[in-house]
């Protein structure tokens, strides 16, 4: 039974369904103690763009105190942390954590689903990626990590790499899975796309995960209320991690923005 879970969301992402409400009662049917919401941050591009898959600035308070009134109305009953999923970029970086330090957030999970500024036009990690695409991850989420800011690491392995050279996939994911543990975080084995019988989580990634002798934590990343119930997608993350001996972490330690 999952007794935790940091990554959720809300229908402000434009792309999950119910509300916050429905998220915390079926967290307390599941046996859930402690449910994080982090849903993804607004993106401060420099030119205004806003995107289409993220809450706005504006909306980023009434997200904050949404999720504050209901923890305070299920005190007793379970644990509610706020949070954010972020993506890192360098240039816009430093206002988003700001952004997210005011709004009184607690964490910051990394989960980097672009390469490049969604207002000049992303690259998004889902799609299919070469060497270049897939050492440009691994530098960006290595740099991310490094600022110490991110409680973990979310879907580590949502880049669609398509290329041939199976060693330099294990080099580079080698070389995130070191910095990962380096700096003691936590990689995420995702339940979304588990469930949804996509490319992630990866059997060759986790693979090195366990050479490298990393932690890892189950993400729900629930976009939609039933998520919460699912214990069979979950036994199956939980059976990922013991096949292959990795050390699974029922909470995480919330890092400082």
């Amino acid at each position: 039974m999952m007794t935790a879970n940091y990554h959720t969301h809300t229908p402000r992402c434009h792309h999950a369904v119910g509300d916050e409400r429905e998220y915390i009662e079926n967290a307390i049917k599941a046996g859930i103690k402690l449910l994080g919401f982090s849903d993804h941050t607004p993106q401060l591009y420099e030119n205004g763009y806003i995107s289409p898959i993220r809450m706005t600035p504006e909306e980023a308070p009434g997200y904050v105190d949404r999720l504050r009134t209901l923890a305070d109305e299920y005190r007793g009953d379970i644990e509610i942390h706020i949070g954010f999923e972020a993506e890192y970029f360098p240039g816009i970086f430093d206002r988003l954590r700001g952004l997210c330090r005011d709004l009184g957030a607690e964490y910051l999970i990394l989960g980097q689903h672009c390469l490049s500024d969604e207002s000049e036009g992303a690259v998004w990690s889902t799609s299919p990626a070469g060497e270049g695409e897939l050492k440009k991850y691994v530098d960006v989420v290595t740099e991310g990590l490094s600022t110490g800011c991110f409680t973990y690491l979310a879907h580590p392995d949502v880049l669609r790499y398509t290329g041939g050279d199976e060693k330099f996939y294990h080099d580079e994911m080698t070389r995130l899975c070191r910095a990962a543990k380096e700096l003691s975080v936590p990689l995420e084995i995702n339940m979304l796309g588990l469930g949804d019988h996509r490319f992630y989580p990866s059997d060759r990634f986790f693979d090195i995960a366990a050479e490298v002798g990393n932690d890892v934590i189950i993400g729900c990343d629930a976009h939609d209320p039933a998520a919460l119930l699912d214990e069979e997608t979950y036994s199956r993350a939980v059976g990922m991690a013991k096949a292959r001996g990795l050390n699974l972490l029922e909470r995480a330690e919330l890092r400082r923005i």
